[in-house]
């Protein structure tokens, strides 16, 4: 997978989350969701980084995924997004 992202938000998702948005590019990822919250297109992809589960925040620019935040995703949204 192809991601950008900006080193500040990369530090401020370390710091809040223990994760660099750099493990993006490893996501396996077993569902998307559109996320229309947002004027700007928005999807979360949920799946797994080293049997872990884990929630991307994201947006396409030109066939990038521009990555807005990573975390752990939680039981309760694996189990609604991935069936």
């Amino acid at each position: 997978m192809n991601v950008e992202f900006d080193p500040d938000k990369d530090a401020a998702n370390i710091a809040k989350h223990g994760v660099s948005l750099a493990r993006a590019a490893d996501l396996e990822v077993l569902a998307y969701v559109e996320d229309r919250r947002f004027a700007e297109p928005r999807f979360r992809l949920y799946g797994e980084i080293d049997g872990e589960a884990y929630c991307l925040a994201g947006t396409d620019r030109d066939g990038v995924i521009r990555v807005i935040g990573l975390r752990r995703a939680h039981a309760k949204e694996m189990r609604r997004h991935v069936v």
